[in-house]
């Protein structure tokens, strides 16, 4: 092993990387990797450690690699140290393939550089080239077992449309789906993902050995696993089947984690390729939710035969951990090529209009759902949401400050209003609840309103709206003065617990036990739509949510929401967290904060870096 008297360039690099630990550029746990590999580099250099800690910042920023061409000769410090800088990129990747611990692609090295100058961790190299294997094999895979007149039938029957020009995307990808082991259906809020998918299971029943088949329902997190479990539960009812078809439909939905089985020691998952999972179909929802790392191992669960079937909307936020998997999926994928076109209108009768072939070798697995049901043409929320995903910013201002019907859309520039209205809100489940409104009605009541933020901490993040809004129920003696633990208390898990089967995400309200006793304890509302009770002990990993980050949003509804923008711009703002915010609303969304934060968010995409589209392309 060297040291750092062997080597003056490793006592240099730490220096540098101290400089941008003090400036915030660089966590402690970047450092101590650049420095162990150093340690272990045959010819370290400063270039090796910027290079280590700035691959492992943008993993925990989301990226699945580090960028050379686009990081390189930056000055790291501007304004304060001008000899802080990355260096060109040639000389970088000269530095680092000589290097001894970063090696090319299929080479066994602690980091890749792969020949477009994107730098990865090697299990992060690695998640992305086996789930690009993964997908391109699913999709290649046709199924041959489809009985197609069964399937044009089936289609006449679920869908029961009439002649008409315009294209039933919805039937469209419920043949497709029947058609290929992989198929993705990308739809906004309200354009029918679920109950599509409710006819793709009645379509799966009727095909020959259709009863046979094993079918999981899976989404991220527990919130959504139960949004899917109710309401596929509430499609199906719409279906024109016999109650003993519809019995056979599946309904109950799990977490990922719940689904892959994490082990004991909850490092790993007890599913994996040599333990795949027992399941013919599978079907994800709020896919944009999941990570690389998370959709690889799942791939990898997946036996190579079974149908995977994702849904969400490309359009939303990208997952919290490293990855944009579903956007990298459908990039470029506008509709089906000539070929796939004309295979479809064959089955279903519908007039399907076809797009030029694109370089992404899945277009013919994506399928986009287009009409929302829930928005219509003028509708405020709807409008508003098509104006933030083109980044028209001035057409959106225009949307919210005009006056609509019940006021739909709403801009407070006040940010106190936040605090009032919150406590407002909050004030009245707690009337709700000495009135002895039922639980069901108090969980009606907490998601009839809900405030969302950008950012986690600071002056306009959830934590302090949370502190604020509490403040002020003690203040109006809605809540009382001290306790941590009160009726009432909306509280949100933030880590998973196994042993009680309740999952990060989930929302649970403080409520005086129904046994009697007095004794607080907190309900939470099943998929099932049964009422479990938890003692607050058991629930060290929770907090007061009263507000929430738009990423923890996700996979939730609400009739009306909040959206408090933070004071200044921030590198998290951007035009897929603010579609996502204004798309949990229902009935009424509320902007607060400034034009100027607003209309920058807007124009700013969010960008993931990621080798995922092209390693589709090439391995195609």
């Amino acid at each position: 092993m060297n040291s750092v008297s062997d080597h003056p360039q490793i006592a240099q690099a730490a220096a540098q990387l101290k400089r941008l630990r003090e400036h915030n550029l660089l966590e402690d746990l970047d450092c101590h990797m650049a420095s162990f590999l150093m340690q272990e580099a045959a010819q370290p250099s400063p270039q090796l450690a910027l290079a280590i800690a700035l691959t492992c910042r943008a993993t925990d920023e989301g990226h699945v690699c580090l960028d050379l061409q686009q990081h390189a000769g930056r000055a790291l410090l501007p304004g304060i140290d001008k000899n802080v800088k990355t260096p060109p990129a040639d000389a970088w990747r000269t530095a680092l393939l000589s290097s001894g611990v970063v090696g090319r692609p299929g080479e066994r090295q602690p980091l890749v550089l792969d020949e477009r100058n994107r730098l990865y961790l090697h299990r992060y190299w690695d998640y992305e080239q086996r789930l690009a294997d993964a997908l391109l094999q699913r999709a290649s895979d046709r199924s041959e077992q489809v009985e197609r007149g069964q399937l044009s039938a089936g289609l006449k029957q679920l869908f029961q449309t009439t002649e008409t020009a315009t294209t039933d995307w919805q039937q469209v990808a419920a043949a497709n789906a029947l058609l290929s082991n992989l198929t993705v259906i990308s739809g906004g809020p309200g354009t029918g993902k679920t109950s599509t998918v409710v006819r793709i299971l009645g379509l799966l029943r009727q095909q020959p050995g259709g009863s046979e088949l094993r079918i999981g329902l899976a989404a991220p997190t527990g919130m959504a696993a139960a949004r899917l479990q109710q309401s596929i539960s509430g499609a199906k009812a719409q279906l024109p089947l016999s109650p003993a078809q519809l019995d056979e439909i599946p309904e109950q939905a799990s977490t990922l984690h719940r689904l892959l089985g994490v082990t004991a020691q909850g490092t790993g998952f007890r599913h994996h390729r040599e333990n795949p999972l027992l399941l013919d179909v599978l079907i994800l929802d709020e896919a944009s939710m999941v990570d690389v790392a998370l959709m690889a191992k799942l791939l990898d669960a997946l036996p190579g035969q079974a149908r995977l079937i994702l849904l969400g909307d490309r359009d939303q936020l990208a997952s919290v951990e490293a990855g944009a998997v579903l956007g990298d999926i459908c990039a470029g994928c506008e509709g089906p090529s000539a070929e796939s076109a004309a295979s479809l209108a064959q089955i279903t009768g519908q007039p399907i209009e076809s797009v030029r072939r694109s370089d992404n070798p899945l277009q013919d697995r994506v399928v986009l759902l287009r009409h929302s049901y829930r928005f219509s043409a003028d509708s405020p929320i709807g409008c508003l949401a098509s104006a933030i995903n083109q980044g028209e910013a001035e057409q959106a201002v225009r949307l919210i400050r005009q006056d609509g019907p019940q006021d739909a859309l709403t801009w407070l520039a006040d940010e106190s209003e936040t605090l009032a209205l919150g406590a407002a809100h909050f004030a009245q489940l707690g009337q709700a609840i000495e009135r002895g409104d039922s639980v069901e009605q108090l969980f009606q009541q907490l998601h009839a309103f809900r405030i969302l933020a950008a950012l986690r901490e600071g002056p306009a993040g959830v934590v302090q709206l949370n502190q604020g809004i509490t403040s002020r129920l003690r203040e109006q003696g809605v809540i009382p003065q001290q306790a941590s633990w009160y009726a009432g208390r909306p509280v949100m898990l933030t880590r998973n617990d196994y042993q009680l089967n309740l999952y990060n995400g989930e929302t649970g309200i403080v409520l005086p036990h129904p046994d009697g006793s007095g004794e607080l304890s907190v309900a939470f509302n099943g998929a099932d739509g049964g009422i479990r009770w938890v003692s607050p002990s058991r629930l060290p990993y929770c907090e007061t949510v009263y507000a929430l980050t738009v990423h923890k949003s996700q996979g939730s509804e609400f009739q009306r929401v909040l959206f408090h923008l933070p004071r200044q711009d921030s590198p998290v703002l951007c035009r897929e967290l603010v579609y996502t915010a204004v798309t949990r609303a229902k009935q009424q969304f509320t902007l607060v904060g400034s034009e100027t934060v607003f209309k920058t968010a807007l124009l700013r995409g969010m960008q993931r870096q990621s080798g995922l589209q092209d390693r589709l392309e090439q391995m195609a």
